[in-house]
């Protein structure tokens, strides 16, 4: 009986599509920010500057 809720479980899991927005503007902000380091290289240092805080804050999040 155990194995099939788990089986339920994931399939609902599998399913969901909450989060999917959030990860797809997430990439495409990264897909940008990449794309405008490539082509401005002056800009590269501010991204990157942004890009150590996020680290900072998820890391600071997850510990």
């Amino acid at each position: 009986m155990k194995r099939i809720h788990k089986l339920i479980w994931q399939a609902k899991f599998w399913r969901e599509e909450k989060g999917q927005d959030l990860i797809e503007y997430a990439l495409m902000a990264g897909f940008v920010a990449v794309a405008a380091a490539a082509v401005m290289p002056q800009v590269s240092t501010s991204i990157s500057t942004i890009f150590s805080k996020v680290q900072s804050l998820l890391t600071a999040a997850g510990g």
